[in-house]
């Protein structure tokens, strides 16, 4: 079992920047992998980024143009998603999920989810 806290969500204005974070509970933080995603109103939730359990695989979606970063910290049980110059399609709340296989950008395979924080970009 893990449990999932997301903080570092906001508003901010258009081109600014956010770090999101997400802390784990459990000591096998880094058995999971690790991924972002978002849902923005009356939208389905859609992936953003995801990080495999060493950090050796990153892949993020098109949407995202090189703007976001994901990282992760195994010793502090904590996946940071850096994200810059941001535009207001960005809004949604950004949830953050764990996966006990491999990398995947379907929502289906993670096993575990946290709250979410919502992120606002005013243009």
């Amino acid at each position: 079992q893990v449990l999932l806290v997301e903080s570092g969500g906001g508003l901010v204005q258009a081109g600014g920047s956010l770090r999101l974070s997400c802390a784990a509970s459990g000591r096998t933080f880094s058995t999971y992998t690790m991924a972002w995603f978002r849902q923005a109103p009356g939208k389905e939730r859609e992936f953003v980024a995801v990080n495999s359990r060493r950090g050796t695989g990153i892949y993020y979606a098109d949407s995202i143009e090189g703007r976001f970063t994901i990282s992760r910290d195994n010793a502090k049980n904590t996946v940071f998603l850096q994200m810059n110059h941001l535009k207001p399609e960005d809004t949604a709340v950004y949830y953050c999920a764990a996966a006990l296989g491999g990398t995947s950008r379907y929502s289906d395979a993670y096993d575990y989810w946290g709250q979410g924080t919502q992120v606002t970009v005013s243009s």
